[in-house]
């Protein structure tokens, strides 16, 4: 890069960290399109510049995501539907080098702009790719120091765009991975259902069958059977409920502390064991991570219902030495955390780990046989 006369130096180490802190700063997210809103924030702020854009194409000639930094939503509005691959968006897209331009106007590509789109002049653009395919384009325009966008910009957005291109990457692997797992969950629930639900409904018949047969010649033994029936009944119907409020996907659009109340009133009315919460109103986590932790506390809870034979199950959330805890603990029958042939081991604490290592958590099981089972997930504040 250039570095100008004597002090070239302490510039490139100050131009160093900036991409460096910039770098973090994406990838601390984990979502797509938080990664991709960062990016263009920090780029914009990487080269002092007052517009920025980062475009993800679409295999249909317009672009999947469009994120902007500079342009409120009002302004965003008038300017009307996302760009088309074409003009100068298309030449981007096709070509392999950055493109840094002292006036984009003059350009022969310069063309199909809306006419409430802000007015831009020096413009730099610079393709994320990841070896050969393009995963968008990131452009910025009207550097706000006089003299335009330099080869020390150009220099620095490539080397940013390249780690850039690394962080897309990983959210995107991630969400995918994310989308397994809820497959998977989705699966397993649907074997809970032909288990536990499909095994009293055949009970429930030959129980019916039992009293249509008795009903004339044993009247008092035929009453018992319908009662019989009344209460397996009512077990299919628990189960049921139980079953498809886990299928839910989780609403947090309230927060974490009012989801785990929901969830767990449903669950305390569902089954015979008491289900209860204690839980800090003022626990407070990124969006994210509150979905992991609910998600944490679900699996749990399944565990402690279904396999542990507990009678009291305690959901509680609250603070400690800057960390958000929450743990789930019953009394039920306990297990040794070592043996994978237990039914609460395998897939589901793989499960409950790989999600809270996703979200910088620490997660822990206390167990042994006899005396219950306490899950514990830390998440810094």
């Amino acid at each position: 890069m250039e570095t100008g006369d004597g002090c070239g130096g302490g510039e490139q180490g100050a131009t160093l960290h900036a991409v460096s802190s910039a770098v973090l700063a994406v990838t601390r997210h984990l979502s797509v399109h938080e990664v991709l809103q960062v990016i263009v924030r920090a780029a914009a702020q990487l080269l002092d510049a007052r517009y920025a854009a980062l475009g993800v194409p679409d295999d249909e000639g317009s672009f999947a995501e469009f994120v902007v930094e500079g342009v409120s939503d009002e302004e965003w509005e008038r300017i009307g539907p996302l760009p088309r691959q074409h003009g100068m968006l298309a030449a981007m897209l096709k070509g392999d080098t950055p493109k840094r331009l002292a006036d984009i106007r003059r350009e022969p590509e310069f063309e199909g702009w809306p006419v409430a789109h802000p007015v831009l002049k020096d413009f730099i653009g610079v393709p994320i790719r990841d070896a050969e395919d393009v995963l968008g384009i990131v452009f910025l325009a009207n550097k706000r120091t006089p003299g335009g966008f330099t080869q020390d910009d150009e220099d620095v957005l490539t080397l940013f765009a390249a780690h850039a291109a690394i962080a897309v990457t990983n959210a995107r692997l991630y969400e995918h991975n994310r989308e397994l797992t809820v497959v998977a969950e989705r699966n397993r629930m649907a074997r809970e259902l032909h288990d536990a639900v499909a095994q009293k409904l055949f009970s429930l018949r030959l129980t019916a069958r039992t009293a249509s047969a008795l009903a004339e010649r044993d009247p008092a033994r035929t009453i018992r059977e319908l009662e019989q029936v009344e209460r397996l009944a009512a077990e299919a119907l628990a189960e049921l409920r139980a079953v498809i409020f886990e299928l839910r996907p989780a609403d947090l659009a309230d927060g974490l502390v009012s989801s785990l109340r929901k969830h767990v009133e449903v669950l305390d009315r569902a089954h015979e064991a008491e289900v209860r919460i204690a839980a800090d109103e003022a626990v407070v986590l990124p969006e994210e991570h509150e979905a992991v932790a609910f998600r944490i506390t679900q699996e749990a809870l399944y565990n402690a219902l279904r396999h542990a034979k507990a009678r009291t199950v305690e959901v509680r959330l609250g603070t400690a030495d800057g960390q958000a805890v929450l743990e789930v603990a019953d009394d039920g029958t306990g297990f040794d955390p070592a043996d994978t042939a237990e039914p609460q081991n395998g897939l589901g604490l793989a499960s409950m780990r790989d999600r809270a290592y996703s979200i910088g958590g620490d997660l822990t099981i206390d167990a042994a046989p006899g005396r219950g089972t306490t899950v514990r997930l830390e998440v810094p504040l």
